[in-house]
This record gives structure tokens, C-alpha cells and sequence, in this order.
């Protein structure tokens, strides 16, 4: 496989906070025929960017030029705090994600292709770049309505912690201290309450008729094809939550892959698991396809 380097990046948003990035590069003297394009990883709310290096580092032999990026409050992108915790759901994709999609089209190899995980997999449709990348996978990608959770074995325990106990923790401290209860990483207030008052329909989050038009109009401009990957085992990203996401966005064709964890070898794969190095053999490849080809697995449908 090719080798890679990694170079870390700080990128401004348009309303001028700077995120923190980093770009995974494969090094070979030798050009492939046509470049297999520019991949940006959107994470999943209250996860780090590095958790995805090592299936960053994965796009990067396989030829890809990959994208890395913390949104505003977490990880290397958390300061300045007092401003970030200011942050909402729908600014990580129309201001984050943005930017970084906006530094890769116009300064890596093209096409531009995107893989989001959970919110990630929903929330890059909101960027305004977004119309510019031809195709998408999203893992789990949804935006935490609680009735769409798997009823058995967990609605009730998620619905207490995400929904009852965080944002009364929330409210009271000024932001979501997910670190220090060892619930993911912390969060800005507003991203922890939109997430806590998730509705059925997400662009209800924002304050004015104008502002959910602007959701909506942002979301249905994402028509890129999308592998839409379901682990049978997902508590949050059940066939309900992922079809409530996918409504947005209905000029796009998508496919969507039931992943069983018989099928990967495993005994279970869950909401977090996919990009962990353990299913590096048995699932990534299946995205090379799919992001160089349009090719999706045989299992999807």
C-alpha cells in the first residue's frame, strides 16, 4: 500500500472561528491514472477527530487525499471555549464542516467526497459546500430524535441520559462536561440541548420561520449518492432515524447497507464501532467502492 504523511491544518470559518484540521496525503512519485479524489470525515457529536485517523490513514494508502476536523468546542477545536460554547447543532455543519469542505475542494484533488458518522453523517448536508461532493457515506447518520432509538434493549436508559440528565447538567453548568462523566467528550451548551430537545422534525430547532426554511433549503441542496450503512445493532441509527434523515435530502439516490455483525465476523458492531482498526479488513474496503466507483456492496440494497 502507499505510504502517508499527515499535516495538521487551522482552518477559519466564515463567521471567523478557527477550526482545527488535519490532512492525511498518500506520497508516491507515481500519479494514478486519475486521482481518487478528497474524502472529509464529519464526526460524530461529542467524538474527537482522532479517532478517525487511522481510517484517514486507510483513504491515504488507498490513494485518497483524507480530511480530518474537530468542530468548534471538542478536541484541538475546543478554544476558545467562552466562544465556543455558544456553538448549536446546525453551526457545526453550515459553519464547520463548511470551511473544511470549502479548503478541500479548492486546494486537494477532486472529486470531493464526504463519510460521516452519526450526526456527521446527517449534519455535512447542512455546509453550502456540500452541493459540490459527489458522493457520500454516512454511518449511522441521524440527528437523535429519542423515539427513533431501538426500543429494546435501550430507549428508556438513552432517553434518562441524553435527554433528561444532560441537559439538566447542562443547564446548570453552561455546558455538557462529558469528559469527566465519561459520556463522550464535552459539549457547548447548545450543541448538548439541541441534542436533548432533538424533535421529529430537525429544522424545528431554529428560532424562526425564516431559520427553518434555511435548514431545510441547506439539507435538500445535498444530492450526492449516498451509502447509507445501518448496523442491525445501532441503538441510534435504526431504519426509523435514518429514514427521518434521508427525507431531507430527496433529489439524492442512496443505498442503504443492513450491516449484521455475522457478516464482518464479529459479535456485535454497535453505533461506535465501524470505524475502530479491529473492522479495518471487513468494512473499510467496502467505502473504497463505494467512494471511487459508486460500487456498493452485494449485502446493500
Amino acid at each position: 500500500m502507499t505510504q502517508t504523511t499527515s499535516t495538521p491544518v487551522r482552518l477559519r470559518a466564515r463567521d471567523g472561528f478557527v477550526l482545527a484540521a488535519r490532512h492525511f496525503a498518500p506520497t508516491t512519485t507515481t500519479p494514478p491514472a486519475s486521482p481518487a479524489g478528497t474524502v472529509v470525515i464529519a464526526s460524530a457529536t461529542g467524538v474527537k477527530a482522532t479517532y478517525y485517523r487511522r481510517y484517514a490513514e486507510f483513504l491515504a494508502s488507498h490513494g485518497f487525499h483524507a480530511v480530518t476536523f474537530d468542530y468548534r468546542g471538542v478536541g484541538e477545536s475546543r478554544e476558545p471555549f467562552a466562544v465556543a460554547r455558544r456553538a448549536r447543532w446546525a453551526d457545526w455543519g453550515a459553519l464547520d464542516a463548511d470551511a473544511v469542505l470549502g479548503w478541500a475542494r479548492t486546494r486537494l484533488p477532486g472529486p470531493l467526497l464526504t463519510v460521516g458518522h452519526s450526526f456527521g453523517g446527517f449534519g455535512v448536508g447542512l455546509a453550502d459546500e456540500a452541493r459540490h461532493v459527489a458522493r457520500h457515506v454516512a454511518v449511522g447518520g441521524q440527528h437523535a430524535h429519542w423515539r427513533d432509538y431501538r426500543a429494546r434493549p435501550g430507549r428508556a436508559r438513552m432517553w434518562a441520559r441524553w435527554h433528561a440528565a444532560m441537559p439538566a447538567i447542562t443547564l446548570a453548568r453552561g455546558h455538557f462536561p462529558g469528559r469527566r462523566l465519561g459520556w463522550l467528550e464535552d459539549l457547548p451548551r447548545g450543541v448538548a440541548l439541541d441534542w436533548a430537545r432533538s424533535r421529529r422534525d430537525f429544522t424545528a430547532s431554529a428560532r424562526t420561520t425564516a431559520g427553518r426554511d434555511e435548514l431545510r433549503r441547506r439539507l435538500a441542496a445535498f444530492t450526492a449518492d449516498a451509502l447509507i450503512v445501518a448496523p442491525v445493532d445501532d441503538d441510534f441509527g435504526t431504519d426509523a432515524a435514518l429514514d427521518r434523515a434521508d427525507a431531507y435530502s430527496p433529489g439524492r439516490q442512496t443505498v442503504r447497507w443492513r450491516v449484521r455483525p455475522e457478516e464482518l465476523g464479529v459479535a456485535e458492531i454497535g453505533h461506535f464501532g465501524l470505524f475502530h482498526a479491529r473492522f479495518a479488513p471487513a468494512f473499510w474496503p467496502a467505502t473504497l467502492e463505494w467512494l471511487r466507483d459508486g460500487v456498493a456492496p452485494a449485502a446493500a440494497r
